[in-house]
């Protein structure tokens, strides 16, 4: 696609690249299985990951002086703009060579993606897109096979967990759900082993995971809640005098390669 040359920030075409994350997908496209709303991904390997995993472009902006070789296989209007152009309009200081909106996809329910999966992440009210980014590409690097998050959770396609996770949000399928107790109850011979910083669990290192197991790591203000916590084989890292615990992120890190 040719890009369209657009010198003014006001012109209406880049409306949509203003939109903030309930402008892109409100609450109940969220939580839709079948795709509903729009994301937005910053970067070519970003977007290049979201046409490779076959994600649907509705529009892209990108540096005249340096368009990116990915913007070519975009089938949507494809914009460009100076540098000041793209500031204003993505609001970012430094701005990318591309960013594209694309159509969310649909994602598999908890029953599809429990099916295949030996490995699964599992994220209670963590709701910084930053942290379920990192999770997200720490999980998908040491091959995990999926995440489920309960509602609270921060997005997975949200614009900063895309940025943090550098795409491979695509590599790593995902599923929420409203009742994630249920959804867990429901997965069958999956070992739960659930991170705590209770000094009296047994030491993660120490841990001789089955063939198929989930790490649950919930939010960094009040740790997982006492249903999950009933339902799990508690697990610790264990830490010098003084430090309780790692941040979420980290500590995905850490479980992911222990457990793996």
């Amino acid at each position: 696609m040719t890009p369209i040359s657009i010198d003014d920030p006001d012109d209406p075409r880049f409306r949509q690249f203003r939109l903030n994350e309930r402008g892109l997908a409100s609450r109940a496209d969220k939580r839709n299985d079948a795709g509903a709303g729009l994301f937005l991904a910053e970067g070519d390997l970003v977007v290049e990951r979201a046409l490779d995993a076959g994600c649907v472009p509705v529009a892209a902006l990108v540096d005249p002086d340096r368009i990116p070789d990915v913007s070519a296989g975009l089938e949507c209007p494809v914009y460009c703009g100076g540098d000041q152009v793209r500031r204003i309009v993505s609001g970012l200081g430094m701005p990318q060579a591309i960013i594209a909106l694309f159509e969310r996809p649909p994602r598999p329910t908890v029953t599809e993606l429990a099916a295949t999966a030996r490995r699964i992440v599992v994220l209670e009210a963590v709701d910084n897109p930053a942290n379920v980014g990192a999770i997200i590409r720490n999980a998908a690097g040491l091959g995990w096979d999926a995440l489920i998050l309960d509602h609270t959770c921060a997005d997975p396609l949200a614009r900063r967990s895309l940025r943090v996770a550098m795409g491979t949000a695509f590599a790593l399928p995902h599923a929420r759900t409203t009742d994630l107790p249920g959804a867990l109850a429901d997965l069958g011979d999956v070992t739960l082993y659930a991170m705590t910083p209770d000094p009296g669990a047994p030491d993660l290192a120490d841990i001789q995971a089955t063939e198929r197991a989930a790490v649950l790591i919930g939010s960094e203000r009040a740790g997982l809640s006492d249903a999950l916590m009933s339902m799990a084989t508690p697990v610790r890292i264990p830490m010098a005098a003084g430090v309780d615990s790692l941040n979420a992120a980290a500590a995905s890190a850490i479980a992911c390669w222990a457990l793996r």
